[in-house]
C-alpha cells in the first residue's frame, strides 16, 4: 500500500510516522522468509513508539474519544506481541498472514479513528 496524500492528517510528525509505517509494512510484505522476523520486530518497535507519541499528543490536546483510540492501540500492540512471540517459535506463516492484513487495518484506522486529528 503506497503512501497517498489523502492519508495526510495535517500533523507533520504524525504524517511522517504514518508514512514510515506504510513503508515498513510494504517492506515486510515483500520480505524473504529469512528477513521477515527482523523486519516484523522493527515494525513492532516502530508501532510501540508511534502509539506512545500519539498518546502524548492526544493527552496534550484533549483528543476526542481518547479511550477508544488507546484501546485500539493496545489491541494492535497485543497482536503484534503475540505474533512476534510466534515468530520466535518458528511460526512464520501465521505472522505473514497477520501482516497481510496490516495495510487494510491501517487504512481503516486512519479513515476512522485518526481522521479526528484533522479537526484538532
Amino acid at each position: 500500500m503506497p503512501w497517498h496524500e489523502h492519508f495526510a492528517l495535517g500533523v507533520a510528525d504524525m504524517d511522517a510516522t504514518h508514512r514510515q509505517f506504510i513503508d515498513m509494512a510494504d517492506a515486510l510484505l515483500a520480505a524473504l522468509d529469512e528477513d521477515f522476523p527482523a523486519l516484523f520486530e522493527q515494525l513492532r518497535e516502530h508501532t510501540i513508539r508511534h502509539f506512545e507519541h500519539e498518546k502524548t499528543l492526544m493527552k496534550a490536546c484533549r483528543f476526542p474519544a481518547i479511550g477508544e483510540h488507546e484501546s485500539e492501540h493496545l489491541r494492535v500492540l497485543g497482536e503484534l506481541a503475540h505474533f512476534a512471540g510466534g515468530l520466535k517459535r518458528g511460526r512464520l506463516k501465521t505472522a505473514r498472514d497477520y501482516a497481510r492484513g496490516l495495510p487494510a487495518w491501517f487504512a481503516t484506522h486512519l479513515a476512522t479513528m485518526d481522521a479526528a486529528w484533522r479537526g484538532v
